[in-house]
């Protein structure tokens, strides 16, 4: 299906007249800028994942909804000058402005993940000549917190220049070619934040599942509703340094290794559902032949050449990233086990009867032991994180977990329904009153969020 244009009712429910007021300080904005009204509106969401952290990458299925807190691009077409012009109504966000023949992407700033989204239209669709583009962006998703604002960005932006130079995209297709795009800034994903951005459905969760791209419509327990919680601490995982990128190359090592005890063609082999698929093993089968076949601990850079019976340039080549190469030691006992119980663990979150009146434990039972395996396995997690996530379970939640990247950013927890205005205020005392610095930020870093819709172009 093609990406939609709605109203401000559609998108944004009961929050439509306060919405409304946002797109006109964005529109005033933009044309005392540009000189101009704005053609058109893009709007692309955050979100957070319930389930299913660190596998997208590795082939599996994860289970995220979208939020209200998103990115919206004012858009106008500037048929004179091939220029991409950028602006930000957050002055901290300086200005851009590049020919479109002499565009590149090098660093971080916030203007390159939109570069990210524009590039891959443009080489998806071999646009010889592309359009000159006057932009001014507004995002309320909080930057560098697991809620995706740099995949909103990227989808937006795509979404942007799609509609600018009159291409249209199905969905599907979109989200594909965005997580492909924004690796021109080093950031390895697998594609889950893209799809929910573009796939989501107001009121439902998703099962997201990759090659081929698919999105399964989840009912979420009746009683539960969903708190998400910033712990106030920020990772770029797009920095060459990142952890994120090293535990992709885990992954690899783990899968490869497998493959090759097994007699497979292991340089192949990518990622760990590859592996799962060929042998045609359960979860449970898989967790077992990591404790067999794989060292706990950690293999040095010369272990996996020994291992693999290649020499270094050959384990660059085959299983190494720009991102990794400078990387000595690997721990993929650990990173293997997240990955086939995570994976199990979605299977049986996307499984659970919404109606059932034990599907919310369930779900809770669940998420706090994704955030242990997050924090224990795939050590993805922080001193806050855990801290946070442990006064949510006090408070009253049936489960809480890291959502994103880790290492910082958020906690989503499942709160019975009934129950969220008091969880708020017994986190917004144990956690941020504690420390002035965030109980500055309590207003923004605490809230509770229902599924929201997906990307559209909006018509005001």
């Amino acid at each position: 299906m093609p990406i939609p244009q709605l109203s401000l009712e559609e998108v944004y429910a009961s929050g439509h007249e306060q919405q409304a007021k946002r797109y006109a300080v964005l529109k005033e904005a933009f044309t005392a800028k540009y000189g101009r009204a704005p053609d058109f509106f893009s709007r692309a969401p955050g979100r957070v994942n319930i389930i299913g952290e660190h596998i997208d990458y590795h082939g599996y299925g994860v289970l995220p909804m979208s939020i209200d807190q998103d990115i919206v691009c004012a858009v106008a077409v500037n048929p004179d000058r091939a220029v991409v012009h950028l602006s930000n109504v957050q002055p901290e966000y300086k200005d851009y402005a590049c020919p479109v023949d002499e565009v590149t992407i090098s660093g971080h700033a916030w203007h390159e993940y939109f570069l990210c989204g524009w590039k891959g239209v443009v080489e998806h669709c071999q646009l010889s000549s592309p359009c000159g583009m006057n932009v001014m962006l507004d995002g309320c998703v909080p930057k560098s917190s697991g809620l995706s604002s740099s995949s909103a960005l990227v989808c937006c932006a795509a979404m942007s220049t799609a509609r600018a130079n009159s291409q249209e995209f199905d969905q599907v297709v979109i989200a594909d070619m965005c997580a492909k795009s924004e690796r021109y800034i080093g950031t390895m994903g697998g594609g889950m934040d893209q799809s929910i951005c573009f796939l989501a459905e107001a009121g439902k969760a998703k099962r997201i599942e990759f090659n081929p791209l698919r999105a399964t419509t989840c009912t979420l327990p009746d009683s539960v509703s969903f708190v998400i919680s910033n712990s106030l601490t920020e990772i770029n995982k797009a920095a060459p340094s990142s952890q994120f990128n090293v535990r992709v190359v885990e992954g690899r090592a783990a899968a490869q290794i497998l493959a090759k005890n097994h007699g497979l063609e292991w340089r192949s082999f990518k990622k760990l559902k590859q592996v799962q698929d060929k042998l045609g093993k359960s979860f449970k089968e898989m967790v077992a032949l990591v404790e067999a076949e794989i060292q706990p601990g950690l293999y040095t850079r010369q272990q996996l050449c020994d291992k693999l019976e290649v020499t270094d340039e050959e384990l660059l080549d085959v299983m190494l990233s720009p991102q990794t190469k400078h990387v000595q030691e690997f721990n993929v006992y650990n990173r293997a086990l997240h990955v086939y119980t995570e994976a199990e663990r979605v299977h049986e979150a996307a499984a659970l009867n919404s109606s059932d009146p034990a599907a919310g434990q369930e779900l809770g039972r669940l998420m706090t032991a994704s955030h242990t395996s997050c924090s224990r396995m795939y050590e993805c997690s922080s001193d806050e994180l855990d801290e946070l996530t442990g006064i949510c379970r006090t408070a009253g939640a049936l489960g809480s977990r890291l959502t994103g990247a880790g290492w910082g950013g958020c906690a989503v927890s499942a709160v019975p329904s009934e129950k969220v205005d008091s969880f708020i205020a017994t986190v917004r005392q144990e956690y941020y009153a504690k420390v002035p610095e965030r109980f500055a930020e309590v207003d923004r870093a605490l809230f509770a969020t229902n599924p929201g819709s997906g990307a559209a172009y909006l018509c005001l």
